[in-house]
């Protein structure tokens, strides 16, 4: 199964239209993007929740460790600034913008871009919709994202004004001076 995209041309949803949307389709997990489609993404497999499962733990016990921020799981909408609704697959906020929302805006779709977000691309993912959802996250300010590819081994790496970085194979992946020490080890 793809995702489905359907164009809201016509419909002109408000960010508490779109709230109450996904609040009344609960076992969907629906994205918008910068253009305003609306996006019904299909739900992993086993082998792809594990990984993911996976991603959580190392990046949940790295910041439990540093108490530098805040982890998300795939489970949550961030609300971009430049536009689109998106649910990293992990997503980690600096802990002074996570307290700078309202109440509020936590408990709804927090309007920021994560500071740190992962992707990890299943079989039914397209990779080019992948890239241009990292490209969105870069547009609202990440500051570092990586897009890992099973398929081809291979991981894409997004940077605040640099260009992208694909590596081959690799062993460690590092949190750089977004996430300090963690290391992410693929092998």
């Amino acid at each position: 199964m793809e995702t489905v995209v359907l164009n809201l041309e016509t419909v002109n949803l408000t960010d508490e239209q779109f709230y109450h949307l996904c609040q009344a389709n609960q076992t969907w997990n629906l994205e918008r993007n910068q253009k305003g489609e609306l996006l019904i993404m299909p739900p992993v497999g086993g082998n792809t929740g594990k990984q993911e499962a996976n991603l959580i733990v190392k990046v949940g016990v790295w910041n439990e460790q540093t108490q530098l921020g805040e982890v998300f799981s795939s489970s949550t909408i961030f609300r971009l600034p430049k536009g689109g609704y998106r649910s990293p697959d992990v997503a980690w906020i600096k802990r002074e913008r996570w307290e700078a929302l309202s109440a509020e805006e936590r408990e709804k779709f927090p309007p920021l871009c994560p500071d740190f977000v992962i992707e990890l691309r299943s079989r039914t993912d397209s990779l080019t919709s992948l890239r241009e959802k990292m490209r969105e996250y870069l547009a609202s300010g990440l500051r570092l994202g990586w897009l890992i590819n099973p398929q081809q081994q291979q991981v894409e790496i997004y940077r605040l004004n640099s260009d992208v970085e694909i590596i081959n194979l690799p062993a460690t992946l590092s949190g750089e001076d977004v996430l300090p020490r963690f290391v992410l080890h693929l092998t």
